[in-house]
């Protein structure tokens, strides 16, 4: 497998209380494509800002992350967002006045990667393979159930066409039955669709389901042991 994602040397810190705390230091890993990742860590270590990070909505002190080889930041954080990765957020981050097929359609829209010309046909589809039928996906996303609005969330995600999908929390306000659900949905994604998912959480439920179990301690990345 070839890698994907590079991370080298990622500092970040912040002051608390005239204090300056560091919880990223000199932080370095590779993820190979078509991998599920998971990533955990006590709360505060630095999960969710890693995840900021290597989704290129947040930025480090100092370090580099590499696409397939190629600095982020050469590439435009913009192009790198629009084009290469997708975030499933705990909150979902749907837009409540549309559709959950419309949700997915304006995914299909917004990046440079190659669309079906059919994007009506691929967004239901999309959805249906995720447990949304048409009758659902039609109605408002705000009327779904939690559950129902993340796999919008995921579909929408995969309507971009991108190769990294990132999650934080995802099944932080699901009940551990749709929480099972969601996890397999992201095995899915990796052994279906080819895709490489790097998902943040506190589970270690969640973490059982992933190809690889890291570890965010003392502001670096490890391999988790069978046994931890």
């Amino acid at each position: 497998m070839s890698v994907i994602l590079k991370l080298e040397n990622i500092n970040y810190s912040y002051i608390d209380g005239g204090m300056k705390r560091t919880i990223l230091k000199d932080c370095s890993f590779e993820f190979e494509e078509g991998k599920f990742y998971t990533i955990l860590g006590p709360s505060g270590s630095g999960k969710t800002t890693l995840l900021s990070i290597i989704a290129g909505l947040d930025t480090p002190e100092s370090g580099t992350f590499y696409y397939e080889g190629i600095d982020v930041k050469k590439m435009g954080l913009t192009k790198y967002r629009r084009n290469k990765m997708a975030i499933v957020f705990q909150q979902y981050n749907l837009i409540n006045y549309l559709t959950g097929y419309e949700n997915v359609l304006l995914a299909m829209t917004e990046t440079d990667n190659p669309i079906p010309k059919n994007k009506k046909g691929v967004a239901y589809a999309l959805l249906e393979k995720f447990g949304i039928v048409k009758t659902k996906a039609d109605r408002l996303v705000s009327k779904l159930s939690g559950g129902e609005q993340q796999r919008v969330a995921i579909a929408r995600a995969l309507g971009s066409n991108v190769d990294l999908i990132f999650a934080d929390e995802p099944t932080g306000n699901l009940d551990t039955a749709t929480e099972e659900e969601i996890i397999r949905i992201f095995k899915q994604l990796t052994e279906d669709f080819g895709k490489t998912v790097i998902v943040v959480t506190h589970s270690n439920a969640v973490s059982r389901f992933s190809d690889h179990r890291l570890k965010l301690e003392n502001g670096q990345l490890r391999l988790m042991g069978e046994n931890e």
